[in-house]
């Protein structure tokens, strides 16, 4: 779980929610410039939601698992149109905000670590859901795990890009490592978050790996900067 002093993001959330007012987080990675988002962003309505989350929230059936949640803006509109949904997240203060939010289930624990005692008919994994493998080398872990904590029938519903945009020729692309694997830092105020790895993953070897593990995938829509949205299932 984040400690509070490198909770940032968890620092953010919670001054909006609790003043109405927040400055920006800075995102800084080891591949583009630095990116700022707007802590408002956070709790976003639906019809303030990219076409493609608001395609994901509408796949969603049964008991779901919005993994990541942050300040919970997927799993109030969940909930709210009466699905079932457990929230989770490694940030105890976005926790905290979402039950002052209202959602009724909500856990501060990590997806990788979840015992697979209880499951779910959906896990949902949106603002570049193959993040939280952390690198091309764990995505197939990453899957296996998100896999156990399914219902017959399940789904994963997950989203990432592919980065090859960023580059303007092959030259460009590196060698050593597989160009989707950034390292991330945010910092709000005063308040900087530990480094982490961050997986943006193309498609097809999303699909492969999925496939690797004796699962299904298919690609549901795409966006821009070759964002797009996938379901698998077992």
């Amino acid at each position: 779980m984040l400690k509070p002093e490198n909770d940032s993001m968890g620092h953010a959330i919670t001054d909006y929610y609790e003043t109405g007012s927040a400055g920006n987080l800075f995102v800084y990675s080891d591949i583009c410039e630095t990116d700022e988002i707007p802590v408002p962003y956070m709790f976003r309505t639906f019809k303030e939601m990219p076409t493609l989350e608001q395609k994901a929230l509408n796949l969603c059936h049964g008991e779901v698992l919005d993994v990541g949640a942050a300040a919970g803006a997927h799993s109030l509109w969940l909930q709210n149109n009466g699905i079932n949904t457990s929230a989770i997240d490694i940030s105890r203060l976005s926790v905290n905000i979402m039950k002052k939010r209202g959602i009724k289930n909500v856990h501060c624990c990590n997806i990788n670590t979840l015992s697979a005692d209880k499951k779910y008919d959906t896990l949902l994994l949106l603002m570049n859901g193959t993040g939280l493998a952390g690198t091309l080398d764990n995505l197939s872990m990453f899957l296996k795990q998100c896999s156990s904590l399914l219902k017959s029938g399940g789904q994963i519903l997950i989203d990432s890009s592919d980065l090859i945009y960023l580059f303007d020729s092959l030259d460009e692309i590196p060698k050593d490592y597989y160009y989707g694997e950034v390292e991330y830092q945010i910092v709000y105020k005063d308040i900087i978050s530990k480094s982490f790895n961050w997986l943006f993953v193309d498609y097809n070897r999303l699909k492969l790996t999925a496939e690797n593990n004796g699962m299904k995938c298919s690609r549901i829509m795409d966006s821009k900067n070759f964002h797009y949205l996938a379901r698998i299932i077992l």
